[in-house]
């Protein structure tokens, strides 16, 4: 029955897909910004409800920027956790943006690409991340760089944290976990690490019944003059605290 149910589930998340993909090619080069990122985060909140992800948003999320977002990174499906959390322009790997249907709903929802082994291109993603956040816009990283199981933080790189400083904006800690909504014990089921897959990733995600995503915000943080690494360090210790607490922005 699980594997009948996870096969009705990905076929309703694959038309949702479509759906979007639809909307971005045909309504949204005629609706403004506000209208574009409320849809945006409907459409990810119902992808959650169709694929049966309870979300729990603990603290503020950003009405409005400028603000940095710097959270953990545990799957594919944190992007539309945070997404469905509120509205924010993702700083992404570029290899999405050429992904079937991915790339161009994540293109439609202001995604910008980055490819990670090239420093000059790290300079030009920082350029247009300072511009964003001078419009006042949401922008969010992950400053592990890469996805982990959830259980440990990786090294924050803080390359990216110099658009915060260049735009004296503030970076706002965000942590993302998994976990079993009747238990609440952290679940591993979405975890997209190592040789794993993304069809065992979505599989197991499918499968595994009462999922709930936690968002928990922290504080925004000025630079207040602070050295980039420095900054990523604190900033690391903030998320780890967030994810570990459940109560720290309650």
């Amino acid at each position: 029955m699980k594997a009948l149910t996870a096969l009705w589930l990905m076929a309703r998340g694959g038309a949702h897909l479509a759906g979007g993909w639809w909307t971005i090619r045909t309504r949204f080069p005629a609706l403004p910004a506000a209208e574009r990122e409320a849809r945006v985060q409907q459409w990810a909140r119902r992808f959650l409800e169709i694929w049966r992800i309870d979300l729990q948003v603990h603290g503020q999320p950003p009405a409005r920027g400028p603000v940095l977002l710097a959270a953990n990174h545990i799957s594919w499906l944190d992007i539309l956790v945070l997404h469905a959390a509120g509205f924010c322009r993702f700083v992404s790997k570029a290899d999405v943006k050429r992904w079937p249907v991915i790339g161009m709903l994540a293109t439609g929802a202001g995604t910008l690409y980055i490819e990670r082994e090239s420093r000059r291109d790290a300079l030009r993603v920082v350029h247009h991340m300072r511009e964003a956040l001078a419009r006042g816009e949401v922008v969010a990283v992950f400053p592990e760089g890469t996805t982990s199981d959830g259980a440990a933080l990786l090294p924050f790189h803080a390359n990216l944290l110099q658009a915060a400083i260049s735009a004296r904006a503030p970076v706002q800690p965000v942590g993302l976990s998994f976990v079993d909504g009747r238990s609440g014990r952290l679940s591993l089921a979405p975890i997209y690490v190592g040789d794993d897959s993304l069809i065992a990733s979505v599989w197991r995600t499918l499968t595994t019944p009462g999922l709930c995503a936690v968002v928990r915000y922290g504080a925004p943080q000025p630079a207040e003059g602070r050295e980039r690494r420095a900054w990523a360090a604190e900033l690391r210790g903030a998320v780890a605290m967030l994810r570990e607490s459940p109560t720290a922005t309650e």
